[in-house]
């Protein structure tokens, strides 16, 4: 049986800003092992190119990344066990985080042939 989708209940911009991070722990350029474990240190965010900005092979919308830099998503995440925070130097995803079941990875990373 799959994982069920969203069993934290977070709200929206928390899974999407969730998605974001599990993203971005997949890109070197971006991330690193952490200390424990299954855990990935975030050491810088993408940069915007207009309204979007692009995540490896993935092309995401501005709109949908709001939550990246705002402090009251990080905090939920943390409590929730999926990352630990330093906000706005510096976060790790639990392996917890890295696993959760989003259900927005096709919703918010959209793949093309742009670069």
């Amino acid at each position: 049986m799959p994982p069920k989708v969203n069993p934290l209940n977070l709200n929206a911009l928390q899974l999407k800003t969730l998605t974001l991070l599990q993203a971005i722990a997949k890109l070197d350029n971006f991330s690193k092992d952490g200390d424990t474990p299954g855990e990935r240190l975030v050491t810088s965010l993408p940069h915007a190119h207009g309204d979007h900005f692009h995540l490896g092979d993935a092309t995401v919308a501005g709109k949908d990344a709001t939550g990246l830099s705002n402090p009251a998503v990080w905090t939920a995440l943390e409590r929730k066990g999926l990352v630990k925070t330093d906000f706005p130097k510096a976060a790790t995803i639990t392996a917890e985080g890295i696993a959760y079941e989003t259900g927005m990875e096709d919703e918010i990373l959209h793949k093309s042939g742009h670069h």
